[in-house]
């Protein structure tokens, strides 16, 4: 029987990257599958099927898209390690404010 927890992405994307440390932060063990951009794989398609895009988080099969929301998502659903996000929602709007700015700058 496989993990609970899956990741499709691209080695090299830094957007990939985030849910993999977030899960690494947690002690969140987890499976990582590699997806080519061309072609995309049915798995991806079927997971992610509006923009077809990585990273996606698979958690007992259910796919959650966006790296920003898959951190968010993982910093909720996993109670084990440190916290990720602020506790604060000042400073959390302030982290994802911060975030979303750097995703912009990066396009």
């Amino acid at each position: 029987m496989g993990k609970e927890v899956k990741v499709l992405g691209a080695w090299p994307s830094p957007f990939v990257m985030r849910p993999r440390i977030a899960l690494h932060l947690k002690s969140i063990e987890y499976d990582f599958i590699e997806e080519t951009m061309q072609p995309k794989s049915e798995l991806l398609l079927k997971s992610n099927p509006v923009h077809k895009k990585i990273p996606v988080l698979l958690h007992n099969d259910k796919p959650v898209c966006e790296s920003l929301i898959i951190v968010q998502y993982i910093d909720e659903a996993f109670s084990s390690g440190p916290s990720i996000l602020p506790s604060d929602p000042y400073d959390r709007a302030i982290q994802r404010f911060w975030a979303a700015y750097i995703d912009d700058k990066e396009l």
